[in-house]
C-alpha cells in the first residue's frame, strides 16, 4: 500500500507531490496523458496574478497572495523562469472609476502589497502603447510573469529528485474506500493507497463525487482562446495589461511573457466537453476585437499561433482543498489564479495529508533543482567550452528559438523527461518559433527515437495515437 496517490500531473498536483516529499512517504503521481503538464497547466495566460480580484476572505484570495508571495525564492531555488513585472487593470471611463477603487480597497483588504491608482500620465510614461482612452489604472508591482511549464516540471523534478514516482498514460477509472485507505483503479490494474489526493482539473469532479456523493460537484470547463505573438511584438507592452470591468464587458488581457513573446487573451467560454481545447472563429474573433481597447496599436499580423485551454470552473468560485472523506483530499476547482497559486497550494495539500497521515519530516529533502541549461545565457568564452566539451551544444536544432542538439538530450533524460515532440517543446521551446516547429521536427524525432532507442515511427507529437509517421512509402507499393 502507498502512503498518497494524487491523481493528476498538472501543477497543482506536482506542487503538491513535491511539497509532500519533504516527508518520509511512499508517493506517487498517475496521470492519464504521457508526461506532466499536459492538462489546464500547459495553456494559460502564464502571469502571476498579484491577487486583488479574488473575493475577499475566499481561499483562493489568501493563496493568490501567498503564492505570489513565494514566487520569486522559489524560482530561485528551483531554477524556472520568472518576473515580477508587475501588472496594470485600465480604467478606461471616468465613470467607471469606482469600479477600480472598489478593486483597489478589494485588493488591499486580500493584503496585496504595493497597490496604488495611477493616473493618465503615469500610466502612458509606464506604457506608451496604452489606449487613448485610459483615465487611469491600478498598478500591481507584485504581479509578475512566469513559464508555467517550466514551473510545473520545476516541481516534477524536484518531486522525483526527493523520491517521488510517476506513472503516465495511467487513466484513473474508479475509487472505492479499502481497509486502512482507498483503492484507485485504473486501465492498468489497481493501487492502494492510505491517502488520495484528488489534483484531477477538470475531471476533479468525477473523483470528488465517486468519494463523496452526498455532496456533489460540478467542474465546468472554461474555454480560453489565445493569439500567441513573434518576439518582434514582444515589448509592445512592459507589464501585464488588464481590462477594468466595465461597459464593454471584462475585456482581454496583454501581456509579454518571460521568453519575449506578446501573449493576447483569454476568453471565457463555457463548453461540455472536458477535452475541447479547439480554438473556434468566433472564440479567436472576440479576442482580436476586445485586445485594442486597453492596448493600441497591436502588432497582430505578427501571430505565429494561437491555442485554447479549460480552466476547472466551478460555480461557486473558490478553491476546493480539504479531506472531504477519510483520506480522500480535493485540490479541485484550480482555476485561475490557480498557477499564482500553485506554491501555496502544494503546501496545504502536503500540510492536510502530513497531519491525516502522522507523517515524518524527511531528513533528505532537497528543495533545489537545477533547470535545462540555455547556452544563450552564456558568454561566448563559456559557450565556446561548453561546445569544446560536449559539440552537441554546437547543433543547432531549432532555428527559431536557437535551441541545441544538448537542450534537447538533456530534457529528454531528465525524469521525468520528454517522450514527445510536444514534450521537448514545453522543455526547451524546440518548435515554439516563427515556423511552429516547420523546419526542426524531423531532427527533433530523429533525437528522441535515438534517444529513447525506439523506431521512428514510434515518436509522437503528444502521446497516445498522436503519430507523425503512420506507414512507409514501399508499404504502399
Amino acid at each position: 500500500m502507498m502512503d498518497v496517490i494524487i491523481i493528476g500531473a498538472g501543477v497543482s498536483g506536482c506542487a503538491s507531490a513535491r511539497e509532500l516529499s519533504r516527508y518520509q512517504a511512499d508517493i506517487l503521481v498517475l496521470d492519464k496523458e504521457e508526461d506532466v503538464c499536459c492538462g489546464t497547466s500547459k495553456a494559460n495566460s502564464a502571469i502571476v496574478h498579484a491577487g486583488f480580484d479574488a473575493t475577499r476572505g475566499s481561499l483562493m484570495a489568501r493563496l493568490n497572495v501567498e503564492g505570489s508571495r513565494r514566487m520569486p525564492a522559489l524560482a530561485r531555488e528551483l531554477d524556472f523562469a520568472y518576473r515580477q513585472c508587475g501588472s496594470l487593470v485600465v480604467c478606461l471611463s471616468e465613470e467607471d472609476r469606482p469600479k477600480l477603487q472598489q478593486l483597489y480597497e478589494n485588493g488591499v483588504q486580500n493584503g496585496v502589497e504595493g497597490l496604488r491608482i495611477i493616473e493618465r500620465d503615469e500610466l502612458v510614461a509606464m506604457e506608451p502603447n496604452v489606449s487613448d482612452d485610459a483615465v487611469a489604472a491600478l498598478w500591481a508591482p507584485t504581479g509578475g510573469i512566469v513559464c508555467p511549464f517550466g514551473m510545473t516540471y520545476a516541481f516534477a523534478e524536484n518531486a522525483a529528485k526527493n523520491g517521488v514516482k510517476f506513472q503516465f498514460d495511467t487513466t484513473v477509472t474508479g475509487v472505492e474506500p479499502v481497509a486502512g485507505g482507498w483503492r484507485v483503479h485504473t486501465d492498468r490494474g489497481s493501487y492502494d493507497t492510505r491517502l488520495v489526493v484528488n489534483a484531477a482539473g477538470v475531471y476533479a469532479d468525477v473523483l470528488h463525487n465517486m468519494a463523496a456523493p452526498a455532496d456533489p460537484m460540478r467542474i465546468i470547463p472554461r474555454r480560453g482562446d489565445y493569439f500567441l505573438l513573434d518576439h518582434t511584438a514582444g515589448d509592445h507592452v512592459r507589464h501585464t495589461v488588464f481590462q477594468l470591468p466595465g461597459k464593454y464587458g471584462k475585456g482581454v488581457l496583454v501581456t509579454p511573457t518571460v521568453h519575449g513573446n506578446l501573449l493576447v487573451g483569454p476568453t471565457a467560454i463555457d463548453v461540455e466537453d472536458k477535452e475541447a481545447t479547439n480554438t473556434t472563429a468566433a472564440g479567436l474573433e472576440e479576442v482580436r476585437a476586445k485586445s485594442g481597447l486597453a492596448v493600441k496599436d497591436l502588432p497582430m499580423r505578427q501571430t505565429i499561433t494561437s491555442f485554447a485551454g479549460l480552466r476547472a470552473h466551478e460555480p461557486r468560485h473558490d478553491f476546493f482543498i480539504g479531506e472531504i472523506a477519510p483520506g480522500f483530499v480535493d485540490c479541485a476547482a484550480i482555476e485561475s489564479p490557480g498557477l499564482s497559486s500553485a506554491p501555496a497550494i502544494g503546501a496545504m495539500v502536503a500540510d492536510l495529508a502530513a497531519k491525516a497521515l502522522h507523517l515524518e519530516k524527511n531528513p533528505a529533502f532537497d528543495p533545489t533543482r537545477k533547470g535545462i541549461l540555455d547556452p544563450k545565457t552564456l558568454s561566448f568564452e563559456e559557450r565556446a567550452e561548453l561546445i569544446r566539451q560536449n559539440p552537441a551544444y554546437g547543433q543547432i536544432i531549432c532555428r527559431c528559438e536557437s535551441v541545441t542538439e544538448g537542450e534537447i538530450i538533456d530534457a529528454i533524460h531528465r525524469v521525468p523527461g520528454a517522450r514527445s515532440l510536444d514534450g521537448v517543446k514545453r522543455r526547451t521551446r524546440a518548435g515554439m518559433g516563427r515556423c511552429q516547429a516547420g523546419f526542426c521536427s524531423p531532427r527533433v524525432m530523429e533525437i528522441l527515437a535515438r534517444e529513447l532507442n525506439l523506431p521512428l515511427s514510434a515518436i509522437t507529437k503528444s502521446g497516445g495515437d498522436s503519430k507523425i509517421i503512420v506507414g512507409t512509402n514501399k508499404d504502399a507499393l
